[in-house]
C-alpha cells in the first residue's frame, strides 16, 4: 500500500452516514477520499450503471438531502446544490471495478476494511447489550427486594435519642 494514499479510518467513518436505515457515503467524499472530482466519479458511475443496482448506489430525495446537510453543517452558499448520490458498502466496492487508479484502489481496501470494523463493533456491542440485559433480569428482582427494605428503613420514624448532659 502506498504510504501517500492512506487515509486514517476515522477520516473515514466521519464520511460514513445513515440513509434509509443503511450505511452510506456521499459521492463528493468519496471522490475526495481518491482524489478525483465528483463529477468524474459520477460519470464513471454512469457509464457502467448497470453495476450499480439500488441497494449499491442511490439518488437521496430532496428531503433526505436537507436533513443530511444540516448534520454535516455544509453552507447552502459553498455547498453542492445537487442531490447527491450515495454508495453502500457494495457500491463502494463495486467503484473498484469502474476506478482504476492506483489511489482508488488502496482508498477503497481502507474504506471497506472501515466498513467491515464498524460491523464487527456493532456486533460486539450488541451481543454486550445482550448480556446486560440478560443479568438485569436475572438481578432485577434481588436489587428490587433491596431497595424496598433501603426505602422501608429509610421512612421508618427515627426514635428521639435521650439527651446526655444536664439540661436547664
Amino acid at each position: 500500500m502506498k504510504e501517500h494514499f492512506l487515509v486514517s479510518s476515522e477520516r473515514i467513518v466521519n464520511k460514513i452516514y445513515i440513509v434509509r436505515n443503511k450505511k452510506v457515503m456521499l459521492d463528493k467524499d468519496l471522490a475526495e477520499l481518491y482524489g478525483v472530482k465528483t463529477k468524474a466519479l459520477n460519470q464513471a458511475v454512469k457509464r457502467n450503471s448497470s453495476r450499480f443496482p439500488e441497494d449499491f448506489m442511490f439518488k437521496l430525495e430532496k428531503k433526505e438531502f436537507d436533513l443530511l446537510r444540516s448534520q454535516i453543517v455544509t453552507s447552502k452558499r459553498g455547498g453542492t446544490k445537487q442531490v447527491p448520490l450515495v454508495f453502500t458498502e457494495q457500491g463502494v466496492a463495486m467503484l473498484s471495478s469502474v476506478l482504476h487508479s492506483e489511489r482508488a484502489i488502496t482508498v477503497n481496501i481502507q474504506i471497506i476494511r472501515t466498513f467491515h470494523r464498524l460491523r464487527e463493533l456493532l456486533a460486539t456491542n450488541e451481543s454486550l447489550q445482550r448480556r446486560i440485559m440478560e443479568i438485569e433480569k436475572k438481578y432485577d428482582t434481588k436489587i428490587k427486594k433491596i431497595f424496598d427494605v433501603l426505602e422501608l428503613l429509610l421512612s421508618q420514624e427515627q426514635k428521639p435519642k435521650n439527651k446526655i448532659g444536664f439540661t436547664k
